[in-house]
């Protein structure tokens, strides 16, 4: 793709005040998550045993009694039921009825066989930038109205209302925002081992060393779900590469074959090539989908499956499921620096309009307000960038913590690289990044030849290939 250079130069600039910012985000998260480490908070587990029961009104909305809306989404088990509570409150103020239709991955596929069939839902909630661009291209989103519009003006950063929008129009509310820079530790192992929660990747390495000493193995890997091994590529290159070759790379401004690529995964496997490092091995990872990889960290005593699980914020919610108390049993820490600062990785879930009406119009306009995102933030395992949610909205320390270092970042984080990318390479199960790294897990040796694979399925995919 190519970018001006005028508009190049922009970027140069932005980037460079990104890393100032991220440097001192990461610091900022963690220092915060540090102090949250040391002690356990004695709060809720935020796994949604409170009610998560009606806010404060912020936003007026009208009457729609007889209206009936169909929202769509990939979300199942915990978080589906919470987002529920939130159409409840919405059905409760309004008098429309909202029916939560469950989507598959990816998103984007089960969207065109329900528009095919002439049932499209009303909105969907979607998880990659690159999903919002692909459905206004098709012709499927509907732009936002005044009403919405005015509620993310007001809640929302410069940052996070661009990233919904597609040629300048806005087309998506960022309901749901994660901060993918985070690892997952049993407490009791890591006491057990005399292990060191880390701060740079040699960190790392040590202090899995010492776990793997004391007889439990370092991490569990959900490499049966493909982005979970994005995420981790994503992390070790924003941290190792820098910003700026973030960007390109995302864009696909440079290829897949770039020296700096061939480090990040000579990187990972020195995580992902030790297979007594890795619960199950290679086989068993790639066996193990997302919410085993965490629950499997947090059962089992004192001989759990793994003694860390790298993932998002989110994984609060299944370790919820465990009887495992966040904050006590289950603690966290920012992603080790593997260049000079720490990495800084968010994604997000918008909510697009697919079919346009007052209804609609006005569920989106909800979702925009604070007033959603608290009944979700109180129930724990969710992050909103709406920056009008309070801090106490979220059910415990380390939560807070993480949802404060999100807001501090305005406008200066980076978006979830293969969120970015067209779904055929950064998006679908079995296909394009997703495959490829998960053949990389099997194989982490075959540097070169991932890198050739990756550049091959990135350059159909973007349709910008030599």
């Amino acid at each position: 793709m190519r970018r001006t250079s005028d508009t190049s130069r922009t970027n140069r600039t932005a980037n460079r005040a990104a890393k100032r910012t991220s440097t001192a985000l990461a610091a900022l998260l963690a220092g915060a998550l540090a102090l949250t480490a040391c002690s356990g908070d004695g709060s809720d587990k935020g796994n949604g045993e409170k009610s998560g029961g009606p806010t404060g009104s912020t936003v007026t909305l009208p009457k729609l009694d007889g209206a009936h809306l169909e929202v769509a989404a990939v979300w199942t088990g915990t978080e589906q039921k919470n987002f529920k509570k939130v159409l409840a409150e919405f059905e409760k103020r309004t008098g429309a009825k909202v029916t939560f239709v469950p989507a598959q991955d990816p998103i984007i596929n089960f969207l065109g066989s329900k528009i095919a069939g002439g049932q499209p839902p009303d909105v969907a909630l979607l998880p990659q930038p690159g999903a919002i661009k692909q459905a206004v291209a098709k012709k499927w989103a509907k732009p936002l109205g005044p009403e919405a519009l005015k509620e993310l003006s007001k809640n929302y950063s410069q940052g996070w209302q661009d990233i919904g929008k597609v040629d300048g129009k806005s087309y998506g509310v960022y309901y749901k925002a994660a901060n993918k820079s985070l690892i997952w530790y049993n407490a009791a192992v890591f006491d057990n081992a005399g292990a060191k929660v880390p701060k740079t990747w040699p960190d790392l390495l040590t202090t899995a060393q010492a776990v793997y000493d004391s007889g439990v193995t370092p991490f569990s890997v959900g490499g049966a779900d493909g982005w979970t091994l994005t995420d981790w590529f994503e992390n070790v290159y924003l941290s190792q590469a820098g910003p700026e070759k973030y960007d390109r790379l995302a864009q696909h401004e440079i290829k897949w074959t770039d020296p700096s690529v061939a480090k990040a995964l000579t990187t990972l496997a020195e995580v992902w090539g030790k297979k007594d490092y890795v619960a199950g091995g290679a086989d068993g990872a790639l066996q193990t989908e997302f919410p085993a990889s965490v629950t499997q960290t947090f059962s089992g005593g004192d001989q759990p499956k793994a003694a860390m699980v790298y993932e998002g914020d989110f994984a609060q919610v299944n370790i919820g499921e465990t009887k495992a108390k966040v904050g006590t049993d289950a603690k966290v820490f920012p992603f080790p620096a593997v260049g000079s600062t720490a990495p800084v990785v968010s994604g997000g879930d918008a909510a697009v309009i697919l079919k346009d009406s007052k209804a609609a119009q006005a569920l989106v306009t909800f979702l925009a307000s604070p007033d959603a995102a608290t009944i979700q933030a109180k129930l724990g395992g969710y992050l909103s960038p709406n920056r009008n949610v309070p801090d106490s909205a979220y059910p415990n320390e380390v939560q807070r913590t993480i949802a404060k270092a999100l807001i501090a970042s305005g406008d200066d984080f980076r978006f979830d690289m293969s969120d970015q990318a067209p779904q055929a390479f950064g998006g679908t199960p079995g296909k394009g990044e997703w495959k490829d790294l998960q053949d990389f897990l099997k194989n982490p040796k075959d540097v070169a030849g991932t890198q050739r694979q990756l550049e091959k399925d990135a350059a159909a995919a973007y349709g910008n290939g030599s």
